[in-house]
């Protein structure tokens, strides 16, 4: 079960790289321009293997004056997304979606800690600027690995100034998440965005603080594993399959592709419901996801097959067929 949206046409009139692997693309749809909220993204048809395929990339900015604005971070062990899109030369022409949002900005709360990682400050510059515009208090800790890394570093100084606070890896730069979620006005909200392992941290020192759940807000990519990806062997002995999962291809693909029928919603391990049963492993579960705890990380009893994947081995599941 996909997320519901409306495929249009559009144009790649712009590129600009931000970094020396993250591109900002410019694109104009056809028809009537939806206008995003922050935490927006749309969905791009990229091909990959030969064969189309679709990618979620976070809306830039406010994109008020009728283009959408995506920055791709260009991955080498990704599925191939990346790549495709940093083929694209301007004039290219596209197919996206109408923006959804899984990642929403409530107003008027009594203070914001907006939390990026790498990429993830696509959705955060766009928050910061909509809460600057309103005069919200707010800060926003960006961090890195790199000072050549900082994707739109000047234009967030430049816009929302000293409310911008860097930490760069290796320059020292470490992000004090105690400290800052302490001195966070009481009904203040957290949004995160990056890393699994950032999100794993913020989760973890938010529900330590005694904060209500809902005032923590994620978002999340899938390819932030703890291992770089590498193929690996799916094998499901009530089916008598053994399936293999490429380095670029997700878990979740290669079961569809052999035939497996398989449940899915989100596609970015939030949701859980493409996750399955864990029979044995030979290798180490590398768990991208977002929804189990890291209780049930540790028992490694599921895994999310949308994003999850194995380090060094094969795993062997239960799963009900539910091909036609």
């Amino acid at each position: 079960m996909a997320e519901k949206i409306e495929w249009r046409s559009a144009k790649l009139r712009s590129v600009r790289d931000l970094t020396p692997d993250i591109r900002l693309f410019e694109i104009e749809p056809s028809g009537d321009f939806v206008v995003p909220t922050p935490g927006s993204h749309i969905n791009v048809t990229v091909q990959v293997g030969g064969r189309a395929d679709a990618r979620s990339y976070s809306i830039v900015g406010a994109c008020t004056d009728g283009l959408y604005r995506i920055a791709v971070k260009l991955l080498g062990d990704s599925r191939g997304g990346s790549a495709y899109m940093w083929s694209l030369a301007p004039g290219a022409n596209l197919t996206i979606s109408t923006p959804g949002n899984h990642f929403y900005l409530s107003r008027g709360r009594p203070e914001y800690i907006l939390l990026a990682g790498g990429i993830g400050i696509t959705p955060i510059y766009t928050m910061a600027l909509a809460l600057a515009e309103t005069g919200a208090d707010f800060r926003l800790l960006y961090s890195c690995r790199r000072r050549q890394d900082l994707a739109l570093g000047d234009e967030l100084r430049e816009r929302i100034g000293d409310r911008l606070h860097l930490f760069v890896d290796e320059e020292g730069g470490r992000v004090d998440l105690q400290a800052e979620i302490a001195r966070l006005a009481p009904g203040g909200e957290l949004y995160v965005c990056g890393p699994i392992g950032l999100l794993e941290a913020a989760k973890r020192v938010w529900q330590e603080s005694g904060r209500p759940v809902d005032q923590l807000r994620f978002e999340t990519f899938g390819n932030s594993g703890r291992f770089a990806s590498q193929p690996f062997a799916v094998k499901i002995p009530r089916l008598g399959k053994v399936v293999e999962v490429p380095q670029n291809q997700t878990m979740l693909d290669a079961l569809e592709a052999a035939g497996v029928g398989m449940i899915y919603d989100c596609r970015r391990g939030e949701c859980g419901l493409c996750a399955l049963h864990i029979l044995e492993v030979d290798g180490i579960v590398d768990h991208r996801d977002v929804f189990f705890s890291d209780e049930e990380k540790a028992e490694n009893r599921k895994l999310c097959t949308c994003v999850s994947r194995v380090a060094g081995g094969s795993i062997t599941i239960d799963t009900a067929d539910r091909a036609a």
